[in-house]
């Protein structure tokens, strides 16, 4: 069973790549892997994922992909020959897609991650671009729909988790950003959870950034949510 450690992603949400360097270089030790979104990539592109691997990590390169299905496969041709360990792509994109970008990344070592609904996200921000259905309904048929499409990797938030491990069995594998220790403010995350409850309800992987990114002690920080995941672990075995 993997650790708490390795269950642990951080992203470097920073505008530089000295910073992301820092920030790699001070949390590699208890964290083992770190996401490249879209600013870093924007500005600096390879290198952004350079840094992380030659600090012994995995790098998470967080693009959410949403085009037409030959643009989508050539990008994800194109990432696994970075070497990232995850890649994200809209699960809104549609099952032929995802099909094509399932089998381009088959064999690879890029496990694809669908984007179901974003946690910023909540019932009145779905309305407002015409999806009826509550998140959680809408969570649940995309990840159907990717799953069957061959992308078993979904985002989703820590509301939906349980809901979801048990509609598609322990194969799929679920990452929950919007993850936010007990005290920590929510910012513009709108469906949180605490670490202990993210993977009690199924979680396999989570993203946690500012309450690491901006606490006194980033590292005493990492440790403390590592340690609750494993302790969480624990109770779920």
């Amino acid at each position: 069973m993997a650790s708490g450690r390795e269950r642990l992603i951080f992203p470097l949400d920073v505008s530089t790549l000295e910073e992301a360097r820092a920030l790699v270089a001070l949390l590699a030790s208890d964290i083992a892997t770190f996401k490249v979104g879209l600013e870093l990539f924007t500005a600096y592109g390879p290198a952004a994922i350079s840094l992380v691997h030659d600090a012994g990590a995995e790098c998470f390169l967080d693009l959410k992909m949403h085009d037409i299905p030959e643009t989508v496969a050539r990008a994800t041709e194109s990432a696994t020959r970075l070497g990232v360990r995850y890649l994200t792509l809209h699960a809104a994109n549609g099952p032929k897609t995802l099909t094509k970008a399932a089998a381009v990344a088959k064999g690879s070592p890029t496990t694809l991650l669908a984007v179901t609904v974003l946690t910023s996200m909540d019932d009145a921000e779905l309305h407002a671009i015409g999806i009826m259905a509550s998140p959680g309904d809408t969570v649940l048929a995309l990840a159907r729909m990717a799953k069957g499409a061959g992308v078993s990797g979904l985002v989703a938030s820590a509301h939906e988790c349980k809901a979801l491990r048990a509609a598609l069995g322990a194969d799929a594998h679920l990452v929950i950003p919007g993850v936010r220790p007990l005290g920590s403010d929510a910012n513009d995350q709108k469906r949180t959870a605490t670490p202990r409850e993210a993977i009690v309800n199924g979680a396999d992987k989570l993203v946690v950034g500012r309450p690491i990114r901006d606490a006194k002690d980033p590292r005493a920080a990492a440790q403390a949510i590592a340690r609750e995941i494993d302790e969480a672990l624990s109770g779920r075995a």
